[in-house]
């Protein structure tokens, strides 16, 4: 079954690129000051007796025609300078070159199909294809005609136990809100009525008889930025008009944020997640062989994380980080699952654990300073194998269904690009299912670890990855990347927009920031609330050991991040604004007493706190909050703000006021532009959106650190 976990604000996407030969006199040095005016309004609030201005409030109406013109104008100044670097255009097409290839996903079985996705290379979403034993693939979804414009996506499959029906949840102009649309998977037909207003949703059948789904009430004025407050599991069935569907839990006897409900493989158990921030959750579970069983409580408070992994006749396997901050795996008898029976199956250790299943074992993923390391283990917790892994990177995938005897992988790392693995496991032997299309010689780059010292005297991680023979002359372009946050970790990954920024001669750094989950529980602590200030000093510190060692210097680093990294960017950046010469926060929380008054961000508190806890938290989250600690007569460093008009879950007002404060402050000629797109949500909607968006962030990024770009010329 799919694990249930509370929701996590999601990292951005990473965004790499590359550069080129660029005298300063070929870009107008007068259109970056030429700004649209911004009113500003009188509005003030009060914190614990602390008036707080917020002059530009207005823009936090997206529906406003005030709004809207400013939206237009600010990107006719920000489109009319990227247009003016001489190589914008080379970057896109070398981007494009790259994107072109073909992509693959795992296979999978439902019913009498094994199942695939895959891009032809520059299609704007990807495929689902189908095919039968000794049969021709065929086009089961695609995804590419359900707009003109290809930002429609697909969200979510999910089938039946015999296959014969699928529901698949969509995204429009990738918005969080979904619908979801069952079809009959011979005739292709839809079966009843589109389920609408989904948000934050698994979608999970009993049976053929219909499925479970939760969302939100309709939200009283934007749907895009009005707070959504109490989340609700529903059961729908099938032939019945959604305003019949059963309320399983939530609503006015169970009020809580975020809410999941998913059934066990076995079709005998729903397990019930329930949660009011993005850490720590409630489980229940029910028995649905019997209509009149009760939803029994196994945990109920919010002090730790916990989830149902695997369900054995009447044996529930849970993870959890109840007494074990770097998480345990127990099982309990489902007639008394509370914790004062959990038995432990895999017992804590020193790394983080993670816990997949699938062909009749446990597969115990930790992370080792951030790097993968699996065991397969049985229903016993006795230790079958460690699984041999091609080299240091991340593993994805490694579960299936509990009868499946061949399991799938993909492993990459910063220079080694997804490869996806088949693995038999009884014998424990892996295969090369298939190998990128990418074209890129790994044997090209090095990337390697380092630990630096953070202010306090931690030891931080940082992966580091660029050219053979890099001379470490303080010259380089380097982008340091960062989130740190809601216990999210940075393992290896590979991107096709950083082959251009590492084929130019760019150093990309990652550093594991506290906040994420790096090293258990205990390192996400150490990011939160009024231990914030680590992160920044962690990123800060990353920066200045890329200086000390060579690698660059301010004049030639960037720093980008997304989302909660956003934060971490605006936040450096106002802080240290003399650090770096680039600055890139996209999609980010940058109004730090305001971030739980839109959308799902209430639920963020766990990390954040909130202005209106007490008035060392107000005063704490001032003090960081990167919209209020903009400062007058600042030099800033070039900094191109991103957001999107979907994007409700960090809602752009943060980054539409930060970037309106910006232009007031400056005090030199850097640039200070906002980037708004289009039909986009949280994270790029399309191909054609991901390749425009990393087109101009990298050259925004390169012309301003003043670096070569090798094809420029070709």
């Amino acid at each position: 079954m799919k694990r249930l976990y509370p929701v996590a604000m999601l990292a951005a996407l990473f965004l790499a690129a590359c550069q080129s030969e660029t005298p300063d006199d070929q870009l107008d040095p007068t259109m970056t000051s030429d700004y649209p005016e911004t009113k500003t309004v009188g509005v003030v609030d009060t914190y614990h007796n602390q008036a707080v201005p917020d002059p530009y409030r207005w823009l936090e109406d997206d529906r406003a025609a005030d709004t809207e013109d400013w939206v237009s104008r600010q990107n006719e100044v920000t489109f009319n300078y990227l247009e003016q670097i001489p190589f914008r255009e080379a970057i896109q097409n070398r981007l494009t070159e790259l994107w072109n290839y073909e992509k693959y996903s795992a296979p999978f079985s439902e019913g009498d199909y094994t199942y695939f996705y895959k891009n032809d290379g520059l299609q704007n979403q990807y495929v689902v294809y189908r095919q039968k034993e000794g049969g021709d693939p065929e086009v089961f979804l695609d995804p590419n005609t359900f707009s003109e414009d290809g930002t429609t996506s697909l969200a979510g499959l999910n089938f039946t136990d015999d296959g014969s029906l699928a529901a698949y949840a969509i995204s429009e102009g990738g918005s969080d809100w979904r619908k979801i649309i069952v079809i009959d998977t011979e005739t292709m037909e839809q079966v009843g009525d589109t389920i609408r207003d989904v948000k934050f949703s698994g979608i999970s059948w009993k049976g053929n008889e219909g499925f479970f789904y939760s969302s939100y009430d309709k939200p009283e004025g934007s749907e895009l930025s009005a707070m959504t407050q109490y989340h609700k599991l529903y059961f729908h069935e099938l032939g019945t008009p959604q305003s019949s569907d059963e309320l399983v839990f939530g609503g006015e006897a169970t009020p809580r944020r975020y809410i999941f409900g998913g059934v066990s493989e076995d079709g005998n158990w729903l397990v019930v997640s329930a949660s009011v921030s993005t850490s720590g959750n409630e489980l229940y579970i029910k028995d649905l062989r019997r209509d009149d069983s009760p939803i029994l409580p196994v945990v109920t408070n919010f002090d730790n994380n916990h989830s149902v992994v695997h369900v054995e006749g009447e044996t529930i396997y849970i993870q959890t980080d109840l007494d074990a901050p770097n998480s345990r795996l127990v099982k309990v008898d489902a007639a008394n699952p509370t914790p004062d029976n959990w038995e432990d199956v895999i017992a804590e250790r020193d790394e983080p654990l993670s816990t997949g299943t699938g062909g009749g074992y446990f597969f115990a993923r930790y992370l080792k300073d951030a790097l993968a390391y699996i065991e397969q283990i049985d229903l016993e917790g006795n230790l079958v194998r460690v699984i041999d892994l091609p080299g240091q990177g991340s593993v994805g995938g490694l579960g299936g269904k509990w009868d499946q005897k061949t399991l799938y992988y993909s492993f990459v790392s910063y220079i080694k690009p997804g490869t996806i693995y088949s693995y038999d496991v009884e014998s424990g032997e892996s295969a090369v299912y298939k190998e990128s299309g990418v074209q890129f010689d790994p044997d090209d780059f090095v990337s390697r670890q380092v630990f630096y010292t953070s202010k306090d005297g931690t030891k931080i991680p940082m992966m580091i990855t660029h050219k053979k023979g890099l001379s470490m002359d303080g010259m380089n372009p380097t982008m340091l990347y960062g989130y740190g946050g809601f216990n999210i970790s940075l393992t290896p990954s590979f991107s096709v927009s950083n082959i251009i920024w590492l084929e130019n001669g760019g150093v990309y750094a990652v550093p594991n920031l506290r906040g994420g989950g790096e090293y258990g529980e205990k390192w996400h602590q150490a990011g939160t609330k009024m231990n914030k200030q680590n992160v920044f000093d962690d990123f800060i510190a990353a920066a200045e050991y890329l200086i000390d060692e060579g690698y660059t210097s301010s004049e030639k680093l960037a720093l980008h991040g997304g989302s909660n990294g956003g934060l971490l960017v605006g936040a450096v950046m106002t802080q240290r604004p003399d650090l770096m010469k680039v600055a890139l926060p996209a999609v980010g929380v940058l109004d730090m007493l305001r971030y739980h008054e839109f959308t799902a961000g209430a639920g963020w508190a766990y990390d954040y706190g909130t202005a209106d806890d007490d008035p060392d938290m107000f005063a704490y989250l001032k003090g960081y909050s990167p919209y209020h600690n903009i400062k007058e007569g600042t030099c800033y460093p070039a900094t191109m703000v991103t957001t999107a008009d979907h994007d409700d879950r960090v809602v752009p007002a943060h980054s539409f006021k930060f970037a309106a404060a910006l232009q007031q402050a400056q005090n030199c000629d850097k640039p200070t532009l906002i980037r708004i797109d289009t039909n986009s949500g949280h994270g790029a909607s399309s191909t054609t959106k991901t390749i425009e968006q990393q087109t101009d962030k990298w050259a925004f990024t390169l012309y301003n650190l003043n670096a070569p770009v090798s094809y420029l010329k070709n």
